[in-house]
C-alpha cells in the first residue's frame, strides 16, 4: 500500500513530466468509484464530469501525508489519493494500460494514467484555491517531511495515545504519512515492541523511534530514484526490500532469530522476538506460528479488466 515515500515519488514523478508541458485533455472512466466530491450523495459520475474539464499547466503539486494536491492553471485541481493499489505512470499515445481509470493528456500525445486495481484510490475534482481546505486535508496531523519532525513533537503526538504505539503511529490524525510498512520499519530499527503502550516510553526510546522513522522514510525515498516507474511490495514477483516487514518465518538482519508476525488492529504487525522485547508487564501479543504465514497484504485479486489503450494522439500545441 502506498505511504509517504511512494506518494512523494508520485508528486515528484507528476513534476517532471508536466514541466515544460500543458494538459490538453483529461479523460475520466465515469463507470468507476474512483471520483468523489466532499458530499457522499454526488455520483461518481459527475465527479468524474468535473475532472474531464481539466486543462491548463500544472503549477503547484503538493503532497500532504498519503495525499496528493494539484493545481491546475485553468483554476481546477484535484485532491488524490493513491489508495492500496492505485499508481502514475506515462506512457507513450496509443499504449495499452491495466486498470487505467483517469488519464492526463500531455501536448506531447504522452498520457499519464492512474491505474488502480483494487479501485480504492480517489480523486476529488475542486477549485484550485480549496485544495489545502479539502477536509480530509485539515484532519491530517504533522507530515514529518514536510513540516519536520522532532522528538518533542513526535511525544506530544503520539504520547497521549492509549492505543499500542504501532497503531498510534498509524493514526493519521498524529502524524501523516506513515502506514502498516513504515511503522514496522521505524520501530524494527528503533528497537521497540509494536504493543507498546506509548506512555512508557523513555526519553532515550523516543529519539530513537524519531531517528527510526526518519531513517525508515530516507531508505524508502532513496530505492525510487533514478526510476521512472514505482513497484510495491505487494506486487507479484516483487522484492521485498524492507527490513522487517514481510520477512515472518526469515532470520532477523540484526539477530538472526526469526521473524514473527501477529494481528494488530487489524493488520500484520511483523517485528523480531529478540531485538524487539516488550518491557514486562506491558502487552505482548503472541507472535503466529510460521506456519500459519500470511501475505503482508491480504488482496481481493482484481476484476479482470481489458487494458485501457492511451488517448489517440491529438495536435500539438506550441
Amino acid at each position: 500500500m502506498p505511504e509517504l515515500p511512494e506518494v512523494e515519488f508520485a508528486r515528484r514523478s507528476l513534476v517532471r513530466w508536466f514541466d515544460g508541458r500543458r494538459l490538453v485533455r483529461a479523460e475520466s472512466d465515469p463507470t468507476v468509484r474512483t471520483f468523489r466530491a466532499d458530499e457522499a450523495s454526488v455520483p461518481h459520475a459527475v465527479a468524474a464530469k468535473k475532472f474531464d474539464r481539466l486543462t491548463g499547466t500544472l503549477e503547484r503539486a503538493e503532497r500532504r501525508g498519503k495525499y496528493l494536491m494539484l493545481a491546475f492553471s485553468d483554476g481546477n485541481g484535484v485532491v488524490a489519493h493513491l489508495g492500496m493499489t492505485g499508481k502514475f505512470v506515462k506512457r507513450p499515445a496509443g499504449q495499452a494500460v491495466n486498470w487505467s481509470r483517469a488519464r492526463f493528456v500531455l501536448d506531447t500525445t504522452e498520457v499519464i494514467h492512474f491505474s488502480d486495481p483494487r479501485m480504492f484510490g480517489r480523486i476529488e475534482p475542486m477549485a484550485a484555491r480549496a485544495l489545502r481546505e479539502n477536509a480530509a486535508i485539515v484532519a491530517l496531523g504533522r507530515d514529518p517531511l514536510v513540516d519536520g519532525l522532532t522528538t518533542a513533537q513526535l511525544r506530544e503526538a503520539v504520547g497521549p495515545s492509549k492505543q499500542d504505539l504501532k497503531v498510534a503511529l498509524m493514526d493519521q490524525g498524529r502524524i501523516t504519512g506513515l502506514g502498516n510498512i513504515h511503522a514496522a520499519e521505524a520501530l524494527f530499527r528503533a528497537k521497540l515492541h509494536p504493543g507498546r503502550l506509548p506512555g512508557s516510553l523513555s526519553d532515550a526510546e523516543w529519539e530513537a523511534l524519531k531517528v527510526g522513522i526518519d531513517a525508515s522514510l530516507a531508505f524508502a525515498l532513496e530505492l525510487q530514484q533514478g526510476h521512472d516507474d514505482i513497484e510495491y511490495v505487494e506486487e507479484p514477483n516483487a522484492k521485498n526490500p524492507f527490513l522487517i516487514y514481510g520477512h515472518e518465518g526469515e532470520p532477523c538482519r540484526v539477530c538472526t532469530s526469526t521473524v514473527a508476525r501477529f494481528d494488530q488492529g487489524g493488520r500484520s504487525t511483523f517485528f523480531c522476538p529478540a531485538c524487539q522485547v516488550a518491557p514486562r508487564g506491558e502487552r505482548k501479543p503472541a507472535p503466529k506460528k510460521v506456519g500459519a504465514k500470511k501475505s503482508p497484504a491480504t488482496k481481493k485479486k482484481p476484476t479482470k479488466q481489458a487494458a485501457h489503450p492511451s488517448t489517440k494522439p491529438s495536435k500539438k500545441r506550441s
